[in-house]
């Protein structure tokens, strides 16, 4: 730079060019496809270090030839929102914790405040990184910090409320509104332990396996998992609905220490010079001791086809040990009222007539070529069609049918590899159809009721939200209002502690069981996908002893394969354990118990 003379103004502005440029490639890249964009993530992200050392070098000069504080900032805002895009690609919480010790470099170092006050562009730029900063902290649960933003955000709407016209921030007040929704049900309730898989709090399941040498004959685990939110008028913050985010979140290892302890005295006072990027962070929430987070893809409204399209990669580039989690939230179209028999009549649509044809063209030649075995095509003939009416999902965009419809048969291609299906609908039955028709692999299911039990959920599924917070569901199935129970904390501990002893109860009697479905065992091995199986068992015990919904199977739950009846609501050891549950809270009258039902001892004592 010396020999040629450049201005460190020009050379500044030409690598922000140039940073830019790179990042406009990486910004749309999708957030699936295993590893497939690194190189393009490193190669911007190695733009974005070699400008930010060349401010830090050069800051005087650049501050001399006009540079504005702010301008700054944006390079600092820029790799945190690189890391956090890096983090939703690969679930590696190294780029979660980068974005956030970036973010918040910016904001106490308040590089946006000497900005002008009347630039209508830069208070856009400082509330887009405020949000952004926001969904980070939520990400790591940093509740304080959380609080802290919605603070700024709101004294800087009100500040634009006196210095712009009202229709221009339109939108930014409709984010608020939604960013207060989103808290009000993503409450300090809701987290009163960690959605994510803690080994404070979980460890008794790896302890039960161990202790029971269990050993199935096929281990898979949790590798990639498509999280896809389709419902209408639905409580979400940017792109992400409070189910998408309560999954989300149940699929990450809680680190085993605390989470970013301050170390004042490494770090002191936080200079304009000091590093942004890798390393900043000294103590790190990283543990090595824990094994990587599954790679997790969330789909906003997609429309089928590009669902489809999604899951086809997601399977094409799955490890030989990895199964895939397909979790589907939406609201459900039921099969059509005129049911015509196979082979007659004409079809609906130009989808059904395609595939009519491609069933007709198939069986022919299965019955020409093994005669013996006709009864059997048609068998499976038949149940194909069942699966053509048995209903849908209804995804986005919105229509009539063709892409924004998802039937069951859309499924049965990805079931050369294993899924393990979630399905959240009211028309989640009509799922159930697959089971039977599997490609190669029989995929897992757990299919919600068809109708929410009565509870005081205020936001969100009620299946999502037993999957991801149990008890606090109870709390609420029973009526209890979240003032109530931090009221009542210590009841509200002891059931924790209760909860966990049951969940191992169930572990154990599956463990145990002579006639579980190798499907079942096979992902017995994963933590994630055993914790989604045993709070799924707590749930159907729940809603089939809960008084209101008692015989009304419109209530209940379903899974395929089935489980071992050792675990069905009617055994005495599930009535036991929602009756003891139920104890700690009084309202044993909530629920139908079988005849002799009754407390153990050492609970009377208690």
């Amino acid at each position: 730079m010396a020999q040629n003379n450049i201005p460190p103004c020009e050379v500044f502005w030409s690598l922000i060019n140039k940073a830019d440029r790179k990042y406009s490639r990486v910004r749309d890249l999708p957030h699936y496809g295993r590893s497939r964009y690194d190189l393009y993530f490193q190669k911007v992200f190695n733009v974005y270090t070699r400008l930010w050392k060349f401010q830090q070098e050069q800051r005087q000069s650049l501050v001399e030839a006009g540079v504005r504080r702010w301008e700054i900032g944006e390079i600092a805002a820029r790799i945190a929102q690189l890391n956090y895009e890096q983090y939703l690609r690969t679930s590696d919480v190294h780029f979660l914790s980068e974005a956030y010790t970036c973010y918040e470099a910016v904001l106490t170092r308040e590089y946006y405040k000497d900005g002008p006050s009347l630039d209508y562009n830069l208070a856009a730029k400082q509330l887009r990184f405020l949000v952004r900063f926001l969904m980070v902290c939520l990400m790591l649960s940093k509740r304080d910090m959380v609080n802290h933003i919605v603070n700024v955000m709101k004294k800087l709407l009100d500040e634009c409320k006196r210095s712009f016209q009202e229709n221009e921030f339109k939108i930014w007040k409709r984010v608020m509104k939604d960013i207060v929704k989103f808290l009000n049900i993503d409450s300090a309730f809701m987290n009163l332990r960690p959605l994510r898989y803690s080994l404070v709090f979980d460890s008794h399941l790896n302890d039960v396996m161990n202790a029971e040498s269990f050993v199935a004959k096929r281990c898979l685990r949790l590798r990639e998992a498509i999280l896809c939110s389709c419902r209408p008028n639905e409580v979400m913050l940017t792109e992400i609905t409070v189910d998408t985010f309560r999954m989300f979140q149940c699929l990450e290892w809680e680190p085993s220490g605390t989470f970013y302890l301050r170390n004042k005295a490494s770090r002191g006072n936080a200079s304009d010079s000091g590093q942004i990027g890798a390393g900043y962070c000294l103590p790190d929430i990283m543990d090595p001791t824990l094994p990587p987070n599954p790679r997790k893809t969330i789909l906003d409204n997609p429309s089928a086809t590009h669902f489809i399209a999604v899951l086809a990669i997601i399977c094409e580039e799955l490890p030989p040990d990895g199964i895939v989690l397909v979790y589907l939230s939406a609201s459900g179209k039921s099969a059509q009222t005129t049911q015509l028999p196979l082979g007659s009549g004409t079809p609906t649509n130009t989808t059904e007539s395609i595939v009519g044809d491609l069933e007709s063209l198939e069986v022919s030649s299965n019955v020409h070529s093994q005669p013996d075995d006709s009864t059997k095509v048609n068998d499976q003939n038949k149940k194909i069609h069942e699966i053509k009416r048995s209903g849908c999902l209804r995804m986005s965009p919105p229509g009539n049918g063709g892409p924004s419809n998802l039937y069951p048969l859309d499924l049965i291609p990805f079931t050369r590899r294993p899924l393990f299906m979630i399905v959240d609908s009211d028309n989640s039955q009509s799922f159930k159809a697959i089971h039977g028709t599997e490609m190669a692999e029989p995929a897992a299911m757990l299919l919600s009721p068809s109708l929410p039990s009565p509870s005081r959920l205020s936001g969100g599924s009620q299946f999502t939200m037993f999957l991801t917070a149990p008890l606090q569901s109870f709390c609420l199935l029973l009526g209890f209002s979240e003032s109530e129970m931090e009221k009542n904390q210590d009841v509200y501990n002891k059931a924790e502690e209760l909860l966990s002893s049951l969940l191992n109860q169930w572990c154990l009697l599956l463990v145990r069981s002579d006639t579980l479905d190798p499907v079942w065992a096979q992902v017995l091995c994963d933590p994630f996908l055993r914790r989604f199986l045993l709070r799924f068992i707590f749930f159907r015990t729940l809603v089939a002893l809960h008084a209101p919904t008692f015989n009304k199977k419109e209530f209940y739950p379903e899974c395929f394969p089935s489980l071992p009846d050792s675990v069905l609501p009617t055994e005495v050891v599930s009535q036991t354990a929602i009756l003891r549950l139920a104890s700690l809270f009084e309202a044993e009258q909530a629920f139908v118990f079988s005849n002799g039902i009754s407390l153990p001892a050492d609970d009377d004592e208690e």
